[in-house]
């Protein structure tokens, strides 16, 4: 995939929570048609967006709206806690581990091994799908350390 600026890292945070930042980004990307169509359209709503949704117990369209109406991460991220019920800090230290070590030694192993192939990224140091999001789109999550930020 193609670097695609204003599209974080999934490893940013917004709150407490990795990847919902991300979320937004392509809601806001797609709605402007800067978020290429080939590569990201198919999936919106789905995979990690569907698990945060989940997790969150929020409906991915009417998240959608909710950010489209415009307002700060914090306050859409305060927006769906209202509507799915707080998240304890255990549970977002839970999803938050989930989410940063998916396709290390779980089923996600062989999609993440198949996506390296496809990338042609078989040199890069990519333990997790969050590695090969951020390297196939053009960042170094090893150099920047971005599970520690």
């Amino acid at each position: 995939m193609a670097q695609v600026p204003g599209l974080r890292s999934p490893y940013v945070k917004v709150s407490r929570l990795v990847y919902f930042g991300r979320m937004l980004d392509k809601i806001r990307l797609h709605a402007a048609g800067r978020l290429p169509v080939a590569d990201y359209a198919a999936n919106l709503g789905k995979g990690f967006d569907g698990r945060c949704c989940n997790f969150l117990r929020i409906n991915y369209d009417e998240l959608k709206a909710r950010t489209l109406q415009g307002g700060a991460d914090e306050e859409i991220l305060a927006w769906a806690h209202e509507r799915g019920g707080a998240r304890t800090d255990e549970e977002c230290e839970i999803w938050n581990g989930f989410m940063m070590k998916r396709g290390w030694r779980d089923v996600g192993a062989e999609i993440l091994a198949k996506r390296i192939k496809e990338s042609s990224l078989e040199g890069a140091p990519i333990m997790t799908m969050f590695d090969y999001l951020d390297f196939d789109e053009g960042r170094d999550p090893v150099v920047s350390q971005a599970w520690l930020k």
